[in-house]
């Protein structure tokens, strides 16, 4: 089994953490490392990461940020961090239970025939919490067609951060470039492996709403996707795969 390392970016879940983390501990994946991205939550989540290290700290990391800088740049953090560290293979996921820990060794074993595993809502077998309201369900799912549409994605789910990546996928993508932050960041990860020709596996999930505390999606975060989908088409448009990778 491939070492594992799962980026989980944090603001404000000091009351989701510990749950998240020994469900995590308690998966059949004996090589998993858990770092934490926390943007100096208010509530002391970047404190307890700390304590929660303590236990293992060759297997729980945790990258202390300044502020609020956004999900993008965090994940983006914590992928070279996990680079640094030699992982075979690098998980992102929220902290909040929406994405289910249970998933993760199926995701993992994706990888076996993919360059990267992809969480989905929106394959056969994926679902949507049943709470969740029909104006909510239809922003995702208008969302995603809007991002597909334009961008000529072959993923379904384009912007869901369940995933799990090689690590060589992601050496080979210009992290440097990538700019967004919000869900649309998911959507240009997507895109530009797509662009290089990269194997991505979708495997249904049921994404259940936040256990504690408030979501954090705002108007701006809508905003900023809806332009820069465009602006993803323009900045990529030249991206290749290398010759020894076929389109």
């Amino acid at each position: 089994m491939q070492q594992l390392t799962v980026v989980i970016p944090t603001y404000n879940e000091a009351e989701n953490l510990p749950e998240l983390v020994s469900a995590l501990r308690g998966l059949a994946i004996p090589s998993l490392r858990i770092l934490i991205v926390d943007d100096n939550s208010p509530d002391g989540t970047g404190a307890l990461a700390d304590r929660l290290a303590v236990a293992e700290p060759d297997r729980f990391g945790v990258i202390h940020r300044s502020g609020k800088l956004g999900l993008g740049s965090a994940y983006l953090a914590g992928f070279r961090r996990a680079l640094e560290l030699g992982s075979q293979a690098i998980g992102q996921m929220d902290a909040d239970f929406s994405h289910s820990p249970e998933y993760l060794p199926a995701l993992l074993e994706g990888l076996e025939h993919a360059d990267a595993a992809f969480g989905s809502r929106y394959v056969a077998g994926g679902r949507l919490d049943e709470r969740w309201g029909f104006g909510r369900v239809l922003l995702s799912r208008y969302g995603n067609f809007y991002a597909r549409t334009i961008l000529g994605l072959k993923i379904r789910d384009a912007t869901g951060g369940f995933r799990v990546w090689r690590a060589e996928t992601l050496r080979g993508i210009p992290l440097e470039r990538i700019h967004s932050e919000g869900y649309i960041f998911q959507v240009e990860m997507a895109f530009v492996a797509q662009r290089l020709g990269y194997r991505v596996v979708e495997m249904p999930i049921y994404f259940e709403d936040r256990r504690i505390g408030r979501s954090k999606m705002s108007a701006r975060i809508q905003f900023e996707a809806a332009l820069r989908v465009w602006l993803l088409l323009l900045s990529y448009r030249s991206l290749r795969p290398p010759p020894s990778r076929p389109a």
